[in-house]
C-alpha cells in the first residue's frame, strides 16, 4: 500500500459531491442495463478467443492511498509478466522520450490478444469499470486509476492525485490518452484536482466519447 500524505487542494463542496455520487450511481446503473447485451457478447468472444476468464481483476490504488479490486475485461494472455510495463513507466519518470509513432504505450505488446487489441483501441475493455463506481471505488471522472508499485514510483509532489476518486475517464483520456506520457498525465491528474468542480466533470463526460473516436494512437 502506498504511502501517502493528503491534503485536498479544492475542498469538497457537499452539495457537489452528493450530487456528483447520485450521477456516478444513476449513469452506471443506467450504462450497464444498457450495455449489458453488448458486454455479454464481448465477454463471450474473449472466452471463445483465447484461454482465460473474460474478467480481469486487479488491484488498483484509489482515494487516500486505499487499494481496491478493479474490473476490466480482459486484453493480455494469461500468465504474462509486467516488467515490460515497469520498464516503460521508469523511463517515463525520468523523463525519457518512449513514444513510438505518437503513442507511449508499448508497441507492439506481445502480451496482447487480437481481440484484446480491439478492445483497447475502443477502451471497451474499461466497460466493466462501471462495476466500480457503482461500488463507491471509483468515480465517472477522475484520476486514472494506478497500480500498487506505481503508486510507490510516483514523485510526492503527485500525490494530491489520491485525495480523489480515481475515474472511468478524465482529462487525461480527452487529452490524448496514448499520445502522452507519464509525467504528463501525472500533471493532467494534478490540474484536475486543484480546479475539480461538477461543471468540470460533465463537460469531461461530454468530450469523452469524441476524443477517443479521434484518438488514433490508442493501443
Amino acid at each position: 500500500m502506498p504511502d501517502v500524505e493528503l491534503e485536498t487542494a479544492v475542498p469538497a463542496r457537499s452539495w457537489e459531491s452528493l450530487t456528483r455520487r447520485a450521477i456516478d450511481l444513476t449513469a452506471a446503473a443506467l450504462a450497464l442495463v444498457v450495455l449489458a447485451v453488448p458486454m455479454i457478447l464481448i465477454a463471450l468472444t474473449i472466452r471463445w478467443s483465447s484461454v482465460g476468464p473474460a474478467l480481469f481483476q486487479q488491484q488498483r490504488v484509489g482515494f487516500g492511498g486505499q487499494v481496491f479490486t478493479m474490473y476490466k475485461f480482459r486484453t493480455m494472455r494469461t500468465g504474462v509478466g509486467d516488467e515490460m510495463l515497469r520498464q516503460l513507466i521508469a523511463a517515463e519518470l525520468r523523463g525519457e522520450d518512449t513514444s513510438v509513432e505518437g503513442s507511449y504505450k508499448i508497441n507492439a505488446d506481445p502480451r496482447v490478444t487480437g481481440i484484446g487489441a480491439v478492445l483497447r483501441r475502443t477502451s471497451l475493455d474499461e466497460l466493466p469499470q462501471l462495476i466500480n463506481v457503482l461500488l463507491g471505488d471509483m468515480s465517472l471522472v477522475g484520476p486514472r486509476p494506478c497500480l500498487e508499485w506505481e503508486a510507490r514510483m510516483f514523485p510526492a509532489e503527485f500525490k494530491p492525485r489520491f485525495t480523489v476518486r480515481p475515474g472511468l475517464t478524465g482529462l487525461w483520456q480527452i487529452s490524448g490518452r496514448s499520445a502522452m506520457g507519464t509525467l504528463e498525465m501525472l500533471h493532467l491528474d494534478l490540474t484536475y484536482v486543484r480546479q475539480r468542480r461538477l461543471a468540470g466533470d460533465l463537460a469531461i463526460l461530454a468530450r469523452t466519447v469524441p476524443s477517443m473516436l479521434r484518438d488514433s494512437t490508442a493501443r
